[in-house]
């Protein structure tokens, strides 16, 4: 008589079938159904979890996996996208007035999550190889390693990144590098979110190693999602990161969404469970070259249209073109307005940065949903937009 749940007789799904595009039916298990139609545990279903540590097992290879220490030991959440994972890690790590590295650019939505959090942040700077430590280490010259153990140091506790395939720049963080950012986080007991949605869509094998890979601190809260791949819809992901960190973000949890939907789970376990780890990898295989043709026809479209008007490099994975108009001084209104009057949609880059009322050269291009011919004339109007700009 303790228990607040709703009696299950008057739920309405008794049992779940899914159509897949090649034509084959799976029959959700008809107990999982019962159980996703009622509360279940917080972390996630216990089936979806032990499928996501084994892929994390076999790709990543963490050595958190062997750890003694229980408060380090790698554990796992399922969240409702990664994005959920990122906003719960960052409110129990940040408060007004903290220090915190983040690469810039960097993803606008954990700009939006931060903003009201009223940290200080200390922007890290990128090119096309991803953050550059030196830019960390400057940041850091201003305090010493001991001063990570004092509790009222402002030394910063997280470092945030996108190392694959970057939203907005396309970028890839390298090995090298990595190796690099992580003694320096070790050096200065700093938090690393490794922010990978991308990971899957990375344009040449074999897969750059993660941070979750060299993680021996257990140090690295690591977030990935099905949306890419699976389904936007859905809203799964999954937090890695050590057993102490994960407990908060389970605990916050508990009184925000309670638990991520259960039958998005259980629906996406039963194609997991089908396709298997081995499957799994080849469809996102597919995926990236999917997404490595629409790259390859957008920078044939900049290439024709953009030269000597823009600048930019070549995508290591993901989604985005990072465009630098260098006679531009200010993208905000030639995207906002002009563009839009000619029927074509950029983001401007000011929404990547840290103050976005600062002038910005960039804009971001998406390839994920556009036609080569359809990304033609989207470039063949801005080329015309800009020269008119320049004209004045």
């Amino acid at each position: 008589m303790a228990g607040a749940w709703p009696n299950p007789e008057f739920f309405l799904i008794k049992d779940i079938s899914l159509t897949l595009k090649d034509g084959s039916k799976l029959d959700v298990d008809r107990s999982l159904v019962t159980r996703a139609m009622q509360y279940s545990s917080t972390s996630g279903f216990p089936e979806l979890i032990k499928w996501v540590k084994d892929l994390q097992e076999k790709v990543h290879k963490p050595p958190t996996l062997e750890i003694t220490d229980e408060n380090k030991q790698l554990d796992i959440i399922i969240t409702n996208g990664s994005q959920d994972g990122i906003c719960k890690t960052l409110e129990a790590c940040v408060s007004a007035g903290d220090n915190v590295l983040i690469e810039v650019p960097t993803y606008a939505g954990t700009l939006a999550i931060l903003n009201p959090l009223k940290p200080k942040i200390l922007p890290v700077e990128s090119d096309k190889d991803g953050i550059i430590p030196g830019s960390i280490r400057r940041h850091l010259s201003k305090w010493n390693p001991e001063d990570s153990q004092n509790p009222k140091s402002s030394i910063p506790k997280i470092l945030h990144c996108v190392p694959n395939g970057g939203n907005p720049t396309g970028s890839q963080l390298t090995w090298e590098r990595k190796k690099a950012i992580y003694k320096l986080c070790q050096d200065y007991d700093i938090i690393i979110m490794e922010d990978d949605p991308y990971f899957y869509l990375q344009f040449s094998k074999p897969y750059v190693p993660s941070f979750l890979s060299m993680d021996v601190d257990g140090r690295v809260m690591r977030f990935d999602t099905f949306t890419k791949v699976m389904s936007s819809g859905m809203r799964i992901g999954c937090l890695s990161g050590p057993r102490a960190l994960v407990n908060k973000i389970i605990q916050h949890q508990q009184v925000s969404a309670v638990h991520s939907s259960g039958l998005s789970q259980v629906a996406l376990f039963t194609i997991l469970q089908e396709m298997g780890h081995t499957g799994f990898l080849q469809h996102c295989d597919k995926v990236a070259d999917f997404y490595k043709r629409q790259r390859d026809a957008c920078l044939a479209a900049a290439n024709k249209h953009l030269s000597g008007l823009a600048e930019w490099v070549e995508p290591s994975g993901g989604m985005f073109v990072w465009l630098k108009l260098p006679q531009i001084k200010d993208t905000y209104k030639l995207i906002w307005e002009k563009a839009r009057e000619k029927e074509v949609l950029f983001v401007p880059g000011n929404a990547f940065m840290i103050d976005s009322s600062v002038p910005c050269q960039y804009l971001r291009s998406a390839y994920s949903l556009v036609s080569a011919e359809d990304m033609d004339k989207a470039f063949e109007r801005l080329s015309a937009i800009i020269k008119e700009e320049l004209k004045q």
